[in-house]
């Protein structure tokens, strides 16, 4: 209890960082925080075009479907490529000030959210030009997103410290991500997956967090209760277990900066 309040007394710098994480991401660019809301939509409308429209998807509202989940894969992939470089790219800081180290991976996610949050707005769009239902279980998306960003910090507080330990990290993650990428229905139905394989997606925990994100915005409802559980439980293992592997790795961190 005593290192979360030591936390809390830092929530400051926290949103500083974030703040200044958005701000580096889209400094040379002429749209800056627009990029947020246009990438995805790009992505969006590449996988409609090959996916959607070449394999012919049997799936109504594609674009919601897609579009909802590339927004939680930006969020996680990115979320987590950044925390890889967070503690290097502070070593200034880190060097000169006796800093709770947690504050770096954790400003991380916070940035990655508000880049989420940003891009739900022509999310709403889609859903409106598509005259998708809005319904009320709409509201469960921050909660979904509480769970996501638990999973993503538990990973991220993992792997800062193992990418400066051993560089290699940030290369095998990056394929890593390729894979499961692939391995989670992002852009295509779980019914196209022959039942042999479906085994591989309902072990997946990123494809849980997804349909804790999905669910209210596609289907209009509420996730079952099953799915609610495992994303939560599975995210908060993950956080704790993250947690106590970055506190373990904590005092080496300087020597490698």
């Amino acid at each position: 209890m005593g290192a979360l309040r030591r936390l809390f007394r830092f929530r400051s710098l926290v949103w500083y960082l974030a703040q200044r994480d958005l701000k580096v991401r889209y400094r040379r660019s002429s749209i800056g925080l627009l990029w947020s809301m246009l990438q995805p939509l790009l992505m969006m409308l590449v996988f409609r075009t090959i996916f959607g429209a070449a394999f012919r998807f049997d799936l109504p509202d594609y674009s919601v479907y897609a579009l909802s989940g590339v927004l939680l894969w930006n969020f996680f992939q990115q979320t987590i490529v950044s925390s890889m470089h967070t503690l290097r790219g502070n070593a200034s800081i880190l060097q000169k000030m006796p800093l709770p180290r947690e504050v770096f991976p954790i400003a991380t996610v916070v940035s990655g959210l508000v880049n989420l949050s940003l891009a739900l707005v022509p999310l709403l769009g889609i859903l409106l030009a598509t005259r998708h239902p809005i319904r009320f279980p709409i509201l469960f998306v921050p909660a979904a997103m509480a769970i996501a960003a638990a999973f993503t910090l538990g990973l991220g507080l993992l792997l800062s410290p193992l990418a400066i330990f051993f560089t290699d990290v940030v290369e095998i993650v990056g394929v890593l991500l390729t894979v499961l990428l692939y391995l989670t229905p992002i852009f295509y139905p779980v019914a196209i997956v022959p039942a042999r394989f479906r085994w591989i997606l309902r072990w997946n925990p990123v494809r849980l967090v997804l349909d804790a994100f999905r669910t209210p915005i596609y289907a209009g409802t509420v996730p079952p209760p099953a799915v609610i559980g495992a994303a939560a439980a599975v995210s908060l293992l993950v956080l704790v277990a993250g947690w106590a592997a970055f506190r373990r790795m904590s005092d080496r961190i300087p020597f490698y900066l």
